[in-house]
C-alpha cells in the first residue's frame, strides 16, 4: 500500500484512468463484433458500413492508447479481407 500523499493519489487517478480505459475498449470491441456479425449473415454491404464506422473507432483508442497501432491495424486488414472474400 501506498504511504506517500502523491503515491495515493497517483492510485485514484490509475482507477479512474483505468475504468475510462476499459469503457473505451470495451465499446470498441462491441463495434468489431458488429462487423463480424454482418460478415457472419454473409451481407456484404452492411459489414462494410459496419466497417466504416468501427474504423475511426478502432483509429480513436490508437490514438487514446488503449490499442496498439498494430493491433487495430492487423484486425482491420483481417476484417476488410473477410469482406472482400464475401464479394
Amino acid at each position: 500500500m501506498a504511504n506517500h500523499k502523491s503515491a495515493k493519489k497517483r492510485i485514484r487517478r490509475n482507477e479512474a484512468f483505468n475504468e475510462v480505459n476499459n469503457n473505451r475498449r470495451s465499446r470498441i470491441r462491441t463495434f468489431i463484433k458488429k462487423v463480424e456479425a454482418a460478415i457472419e449473415s454473409g451481407n456484404a454491404d452492411e459489414a462494410r458500413s459496419a466497417l466504416k464506422v468501427a474504423q475511426p473507432e478502432m483509429h480513436r483508442g490508437v490514438t487514446r492508447g488503449v490499442f496498439h497501432k498494430n493491433t487495430i491495424s492487423r484486425k482491420l486488414s483481417r476484417l476488410s479481407a473477410r469482406i472482400k472474400a464475401i464479394a
